[in-house]
């Protein structure tokens, strides 16, 4: 939806409703007054001055129609720009779906404002091999000033009857510039796993995020990850992640998520594995703060796992001032 289909419908009932409340106010005003003149509405000149009714008009309650003022000052509207998935914006004009982590594979932008806390709950189920393996996380977001945005994610790991600890992990990221200011909205990302010996060496993993809404309301989001194991078998990977989804209503959005994963370990870097997963996501927002997120991917070519499924459960606590709020449900932006 663009910017005039809030400002062209709203523009004329707002600025005439806030001359009425003018005209409404000062003819009050005027009858709480009896011991100084009184405005009589019947000759409301253009410099506001009024003479007083005469006691015959008064008395039979007759009043003429007022010429109102033709210089009143001019109603200011706000003109925001709207997104297909909400009209709240955030600190760096953000818009709704990026607050609420849209995409499980893709990150997009900053989520939290400033001094904004979230937590969030991951699961991840993979089948591959006839093998299911479960990998839970927990995460706990705080944004700060400058556009910046720290996590910290502690993930645990269940497959064949036995749970363990397998890393912590610390996340920053950093938006270049306000929402809207760039094309595509870059961030840059950088993530660290304290990897459990058991699991394999720790792992560095930069990326480049990349998001916007484009045509009737589709949003889209695209990261570029290199990651790194920096022991064990020194497992390189890079991925490329996408993902597109549409708003059905304000509380149900329907996408599709993707990713394509070029991966060598240490000794065997000239005979990579390609992996290519895509598969459906939707969103359900049953309140302001909550959102939760599932995504179900196919694996599409012979080194991809079979299946790989996502949950996520997220929470908002809120934090200091430094957002916007212009609420717009979306049946009312199309």
């Amino acid at each position: 939806m663009t910017s005039e289909s809030l400002s062209s419908p709203t523009r004329f009932p707002t600025a005439a409703f806030a001359l009425l409340l003018l005209t409404g106010s000062s003819f009050l005003r005027a009858q709480g007054e009896p011991s100084g003149p009184i405005l009589g509405p019947t000759e409301v000149t253009s410099s506001g001055n009024s003479d007083t009714l005469s006691r015959a008009d008064r008395s039979r309650g007759t009043f003429s129609s007022p010429d109102l003022r033709t210089d009143a000052p001019e109603v200011g509207l706000v003109d925001l720009d709207e997104t297909s998935s909400g009209g709240d914006f955030g600190a760096y004009d953000q818009p709704e779906w990026v607050q609420h982590r849209r995409f499980a594979t893709t990150r997009v932008h900053i989520q939290r404002d400033p001094w904004e806390a979230a937590f969030e709950e991951w699961w991840r189920g993979r089948l591959s091999g006839g093998n299911f393996k479960n990998r839970f996380q927990e995460e706990l977001e705080l944004g700060l000033p400058g556009r910046i945005q720290l996590d910290l994610y502690h993930t645990w790991v269940y497959e064949a009857g036995d749970s363990s600890h397998h890393d912590v992990s610390f996340e920053v990221r950093h938006a270049l510039a306000d929402w809207g200011e760039i094309p595509l909205n870059p961030a840059l990302y950088l993530e660290y796993k304290w990897v459990d010996p058991l699991h394999g060496g720790d792992v560095i993993e930069p990326k480049l995020l990349f998001g916007d809404t484009f045509g009737d309301g589709w949003d889209y989001g695209l990261n570029l990850v290199y990651e790194r194991e920096l022991g064990g078998s020194s497992t390189e990977e890079w991925q490329v992640t996408q993902g597109i989804s549409r708003a059905l209503c304000d509380q149900v959005s329907l996408g599709l998520e993707g990713k394509y994963v070029h991966e060598t370990v240490d000794g065997a870097r000239g005979n990579p594995e390609h992996k290519i997963l895509l598969g459906p996501s939707i969103q359900f927002r049953p309140l302001g703060n909550v959102h939760l997120d599932v995504v179900a991917l196919a694996g599409l070519t012979e080194d991809a796992p079979d299946l790989e499924t996502w949950v996520v459960f997220g929470w908002d606590f809120g934090g200091g001032p430094g957002g916007r709020t212009a609420r717009s449900p979306v049946s009312g932006r199309r």
